[in-house]
């Protein structure tokens, strides 16, 4: 991924989507899901050509996160992607926070076991976002139809 430099675009995109799937090949999903993050924060417009055949990895992330193997080391993507949204800085931060709110989210529902960072929420003030703040903050910041396509990732 280093090859990309700063550009942020869709090679950069295409980048890291192979990459999460090599990992994920070679049996590490942890890491696989650190390149669809990476993946997350490409700066695309919606009408990017890359978008029609490799829509925003929400289906990936979900697949991934519900197929990983026992025995694979995955953390706990519940609090990665709470510590994720909670301290993003950078360009375009506003899109890539409500972007991990939602595969915080869809880590949720898909493995409701998962402890949140209680010590960071309480510390830190943080109120987890509901459902519906999080389809505003990607309807406001995120693409037209990233919700639906989010929810049917769900």
């Amino acid at each position: 991924m280093k090859r990309y430099g700063e550009d942020r675009g869709a090679d950069f995109y295409l980048g890291a989507l192979s990459c999460a799937q090599s990992l994920w090949l070679q049996g590490l999903p942890a890491q696989a899901i650190l390149q669809l993050n990476r993946a997350f924060a490409a700066d695309l417009q919606p009408e990017e050509p890359i978008l029609q055949d490799h829509p925003l990895p929400y289906a990936p992330m979900a697949w991934l996160l519900r197929n990983r193997l026992p025995d694979q080391f995955i953390g706990n993507p519940r609090r990665h992607f709470q510590h994720l949204a909670t301290r993003m800085s950078g360009p375009r931060f506003e899109v890539r926070v409500w972007r991990a709110w939602a595969c915080w989210w869809m880590s949720r529902i898909i493995d409701p076991a998962l402890p949140a960072d209680e010590e960071q929420l309480a510390n830190e003030g943080i109120v987890e976002p509901a459902v519906t703040e999080i389809e505003d903050g990607l309807r406001e910041f995120g693409h037209l139809g990233e919700v639906t396509l989010w929810k049917t990732a769900l």
